[in-house]
């Protein structure tokens, strides 16, 4: 089939390369020249692992171009997919400015039946919307579908070639053929598409967003009554996850989530409910709960300095707000750093991929160093914000040779406390007790 995807962010690159990979002819497009011609070198505009791969096939194999010409790709396409930003506004809500701008330019090109598809994540009616404005300026048929992409980053990849599921919202018989059409290639294996109303469609990319946004909140307050009670949060999460109907995943306890998606889709759901008159309250603790707890990982780490982290020296592994991106959207990481400056204290930080990117929020005020070892060289503490595999397996001999005290704050519960108990270091992490550097006990 012939696919254009209209914008070349995280979700329109992977879409597009991804789209080609199982045969279709695709041209996205972008306004921002640089980044199309990076695109057209097999150059991804993001970190995202497999994507390079991906795109220099395609490309070679002709199948996958990038333009800034928005004609010249909706004159090729019978389905057109929007993978444009939806920032939320002031108001939490989602700022649609792009997505209609883009509809009322291809109501002006249009001249023969298109599927218009909705690939960003938009609150309930946006479909409508960008139908009125497109029927506003052309007597021309065309359907407009909701299509949610359920990408997660650092396996975005995967889940778009071997979706979990597909979900397609329809307000026509001839729109959600093609697009059954479309995916199949990637349910070969027997996972659904379904087929749904538009407005169910919109609705349920937010739905699941939020709730697993909860279950990382609610495991977040288990974690803290844990530290209350003397119990291990790992040993609960444990119990709680055997549970069929509870299942395993999204049950760690940290510093809270952040991304591209989790904190917008929870803060625009939590908007739609007000707008049409309902109090979505346990949205409001959602929030509160995941803001809280980057103040109450500052907190442990005042505690332990009694409150004085003036002139103390923190080295941070991990910056992006999970591992296999660079990506620090909402990053616990960029909060809890901010904290420390205000504080008094200077920073030493590694990430493997999100350093450029953190640079530009912090410019020099803080250091950036080539490998997680270089933060340590008189460090008062170490700060864990982000899991990646590097970080689970350091050279703790080395390691305490390296800072001034051995003092490790673990925002993802990556070490045994048996063993850091062993290693002589002062631990605390989330939601289950505190190692002491001096007796070696929990506490």
């Amino acid at each position: 089939m012939n696919i254009a995807v209209v914008g070349t962010g995280y979700v329109g690159s992977v879409s597009g390369a991804c789209f080609a990979e199982t045969g279709n002819e695709v041209i996205c497009v972008d306004i921002d020249q640089r980044k199309v011609d990076m695109l057209n070198q097999g150059i991804p505009p993001i970190y995202e692992p497999g994507l390079e791969d991906v795109l220099r096939r395609n490309l070679d194999a002709g199948r996958l171009s990038f333009t800034t010409n928005l004609k010249k790709a909706v004159d090729h396409a019978e389905i057109i997919f929007l993978a444009l930003p939806t920032p939320p506004g002031e108001d939490g809500s989602a700022d649609l400015k792009y997505v209609l701008k883009v509809a009322e330019d291809i109501s002006h090109i249009i001249s023969d039946y298109k599927i218009i598809v909705n690939k960003s994540t938009v609150p309930v009616g946006t479909a409508e919307k960008v139908a009125n404005v497109i029927k506003a300026n052309t007597d021309v048929e065309f359907d407009v579908v909701s299509n949610p992409e359920f990408l997660r980053e650092g396996q975005a990849i995967g889940d778009f070639l071997k979706p979990d599921r597909v979900v397609v919202g329809v307000d026509s018989e001839k729109a959600g053929e093609q697009m059954e059409r479309l995916y199949a290639p990637f349910v070969r294996q027997g996972n659904p598409i379904y087929v749904m109303d538009v407005r169910s469609a919109e609705l349920t990319k937010y739905a699941a967003n939020s709730y697993l946004a909860a279950r990382i909140s609610f495991m977040n307050e288990i974690a803290n009554i844990c530290e209350k009670v003397g119990a291990d949060v790992n040993n609960v999460r444990t119990g709680m996850g055997s549970d069929s109907r509870i299942g395993k995943q999204f049950l760690y306890a940290g510093v809270g989530y952040g991304g591209s998606c989790f904190p917008k889709d929870v803060t625009a759901l939590h908007r739609t409910s007000r707008q049409y008159g309902y109090e979505f309250n346990i949205l409001d603790s959602v929030i509160n709960v995941n803001a809280n707890q980057r103040l109450l990982f500052i907190d442990k780490v005042k505690n332990y300095f009694n409150g004085d982290l003036a002139g103390k020296k923190f080295a941070i592994w991990g910056l992006a707000f999970k591992p296999n991106t660079d990506d620090i959207r909402e990053a616990p990481a960029v909060d809890i750093i901010r904290a420390l400056l205000d504080a008094g204290a200077s920073v030493s930080a590694y990430d493997p991929e999100a350093m450029e990117n953190v640079k530009g929020i912090f410019g020099d005020e803080i250091t950036f160093v080539e490998a997680g070892y270089d933060t340590l060289p008189n460090a008062d503490a170490l700060l864990i914000v982000t899991e990646w595999h590097i970080f689970r397996t350091p050279d703790f001999g080395k390691m305490k040779k390296l800072m001034k005290e051995p003092v490790i704050f673990d925002g993802r519960n990556l070490y045994d406390l048996k063993n850091m108990k062993e290693q002589g270091f002062y631990y605390e992490s989330i939601g289950r007790g505190i190692i002491t550097q001096k007796e070696g006990e929990k506490v």
